[in-house]
Order: C-alpha cells, then structure tokens, then sequence
C-alpha cells in the first residue's frame, strides 16, 4: 500500500485506504466530518480541518491515555464522554500508528469472527 504524508502529517488519503480496507467499513460525510462506521456505529471521525481525528478507544483507558502523551491525544467534546472516543492530533501521529489506531477502534464495533480475518 502506498502512504503519504505531508510534512510528516498523516493524511485523510492514509486513513481513508487503512478504513475502507477493513471489511463491513462504509465512508460517509456527516456535517462536513467524513466518518467511517460499520453498521450504525461510527468508528472513526476526521475533523472538517483535518487536523484530528476521532476513534473509538475504551473509556476507561482514555484518561490514561491522554495523561501519557498530551501532545498526541486528548479528550472528546463533553457530550461525547459518555462514548468510547478519543480524539488525536494528525500532525502528532505516524503512519503506523494510526493504521494500529484505526484498527483497534474498528475491531471494538465487529464480531469477533469477522475481526479474526484481519491481521
């Protein structure tokens, strides 16, 4: 697969191949964030500025998370907490990163057996 980046900046065209790759993926443009989603449950969300992301990440390793690296990572909107969200800065992340990142937040919203076909 070929990747790209921009200044070091991981790009919605990096994202984009990494998502749709993964099966039952669908893109969408929800007021002007494109967001990839299985089924009815958004997994991934590229801001309208695309400078962040948000993905789906375990509640309850979130704090954690952002505590470790506040460069990179930091809280959802407040009417988002209550979801299993985190929110990234691209600018901070590399590529392999956000492919494990994308990934992991797709596998949180599939059947096992369907997460299984994916290495």
């Amino acid at each position: 697969m070929v990747v790209s980046t921009i200044r070091g900046m991981v790009t919605v065209d990096l994202i984009r191949a990494v998502a749709l790759a993964l099966p039952r993926t669908t893109e969408h443009l929800i007021r002007d964030r494109v967001k990839f989603r299985v089924g009815r449950i958004v997994y991934l969300a590229i801001s309208p500025d695309e400078a962040s992301m948000g993905f789906g990440f375990p509640k309850e390793e979130r704090a954690a998370l952002v505590e470790a690296e506040p460069e990179k990572f930091f809280m959802p909107v407040p009417s988002d907490e209550r979801y299993h969200w985190v929110r990234a800065w691209l600018g901070a992340l590399d590529e392999e990163e956000t492919r494990e990142l994308v990934i992991e937040a797709w596998r949180m919203c599939v059947p096992k057996k369907i997460s299984a076909l994916v290495p």
